[in-house]
């Protein structure tokens, strides 16, 4: 068995096994015509079940052939321009191949004496980040598994800066629209259940700093403590983004830390000509990146950012056999100070290797290029009767709704929309996401391949109409 180890004696197997996985997944992706089979979990997985781990086949060829059965051959595919649905971008070549080293090398970032050189890159893309955003010279950060775990480091260090004499006491304000892990982030953290202040959006889904001022004022005259406001720069359905000065004004007035969860409009900091979207950005306290949303980055590759360096001691609990207090005072860089984690990928190493590659330049283009897109999108989607769209997109985000021209149930209207998300997902032909608007039922566009077209967004428009329509006919046949 030790000559499945990657070692000096194995390269060659490495590079034999390596290479015949990836020409399976390049024959693969040059041959992908639809983005998804439309198979079953009823279907896939007795398949899945039916094999015995216990019983190896001894063959990289055999393995490869059950796992396009099993997976590549009814994989969801996110490079192919019909997957329209979640915040799932296409990868770029230069970050894929940073994944395969990483893998390889196997790096841990907790440490300096796991990772070397690691540290030293990872230390370098915050910092770059930082000055992209423009936190200062105090600014610091580190690496994360994703959003969700960013915006908690980031109330986690809110929590503690706000020193209140009870955690009941602490409020945390986000708008309507905001992502979910700020209220699980709230309870995980121990704050009481009405921790989190919800703060009603206008017409454009951005989040009203009227009733921020007013929803702080009454913050304070009940004594409580303004722990933080949650700012969102690309909102998850619309893609809106809250409107940062005057938030970041009303933080300072208040006192309340500012975090600005960017994870969706962080590619804004690279563009070449909507950079002014997120102007206000600079002032936050922290702030959430996910290069794996707008960077075209593969999962996992996110950080958080935040603006003075020591409120992450936060985090930092030292232990003799990993990081002992006296590595600080010989300037021994570990990631773990600054970490929720302890063993961490070299995540990193994929954005460095995109913007040596590419270039901060070619990232923007390409976000630039989605933005564009949405933009066409809306003005198909705004002069088509068939349908209702919600907002003009800030980001590259399209929610909208089928309109029947001959119902007038909401709630029919309702069932045709559910109706032709599932029937076009179970066709394979393209993935669209849904959501709720006014608690009816909307179906949403994220945009996030280049390669999309409008021809492609009116083709999918085409297929969702007749979906609904079928659904109604069946539905009136049934009726009869």
């Amino acid at each position: 068995m030790r000559s499945h180890l990657l070692n000096d004696t194995t390269a060659d197997r490495y590079r034999r096994s390596v290479t015949e996985g990836v020409e399976r997944v390049a024959a693969k992706l040059a041959a992908t015509e639809r983005p998804f089979t439309g198979v079953t979990v009823d279907d896939l997985a007795p398949r899945i079940e039916r094999i015995d781990l216990d019983k190896p086949l001894h063959d990289t060829t055999a393995v490869l052939d059950e796992l396009e059965e099993v997976y590549l051959k009814d994989a969801v595919y996110f490079h192919h321009p019909r997957y329209l649905a979640h915040l799932n971008c296409p990868v770029v070549i230069p970050a894929v191949l940073g994944e395969a080293i990483l893998s390889a090398v196997n790096s841990s970032l907790d440490t300096w004496d796991q990772s070397a050189g690691g540290t030293l890159i990872e230390r370098r893309l915050i910092d770059w980040t930082n000055e992209r955003i423009g936190l200062g010279p105090a600014a610091d950060g580190v690496f994360t598994s994703g959003g969700s775990q960013s915006n908690l480091q980031a109330l986690l260090l809110a929590r503690e800066e706000a020193k209140a004499e009870s955690l009941a006491d602490l409020r945390i304000f986000a708008s309507d629209v905001s992502h979910f892990s700020v209220k699980k982030s709230a309870r995980l953290l121990g704050l009481a259940p009405d921790a989190v202040v919800s703060i009603p959006v206008d017409h454009d889904k951005r989040m009203q700093t009227v009733a921020l001022a007013h929803e702080l004022e009454r913050c304070r005259q009940d004594g409580l403590v303004p722990m933080a406001v949650v700012a969102t720069a690309g909102t998850t359905d619309f893609g809106s983004i809250d409107p940062l000065p005057e938030i970041a004004e009303l933080c300072s007035q208040f006192g309340a830390w500012m975090h600005v969860d960017a994870a969706y409009g962080c590619g804004l900091l690279t563009s070449l000509r909507n950079r002014d979207r997120i102007d206000g950005i600079e002032r936050a306290g922290s702030v959430t990146v996910d290069y794996h949303k707008s960077f075209f980055q593969p999962v996992s590759s996110s950080a958080l950012l935040v603006r003075d360096a020591a409120t992450l001691r936060h985090a930092t609990y030292h232990a003799e056999y990993l990081n002992p207090r006296r590595m600080v005072e010989e300037r021994i860089p570990n990631q773990v100070d600054k970490s929720l984690q302890t063993t961490r990928r070299f995540d990193a190493l994929k954005l460095w290797m995109t913007l040596r590659v590419m270039g901060a330049d070619g990232i923007g283009e390409l976000f630039d290029e989605v933005c564009d897109l949405a933009a066409e999108g809306w003005k198909l989607l705004a002069a088509d009767p068939r349908f209702d769209v919600v907002v003009r997109p800030s980001l590259s985000t399209l929610v909208f709704r089928y309109l029947p021209a001959a119902v007038t149930d909401p709630a029919e209207s309702d069932r045709a929309n559910l109706y032709a998300r599932k029937a076009l997902f179970a066709s394979g032909d393209a993935v669209v996401a849904g959501t709720k608007v006014g608690g009816r039922h909307f179906l949403k566009f994220t945009l996030l391949n280049p390669e999309t077209t409008t021809g492609d967004i009116a083709a999918v428009l085409d297929l969702i109409a007749g979906h609904a329509e079928q659904y109604l006919g069946d539905s009136l046949d049934r009726a009869c």
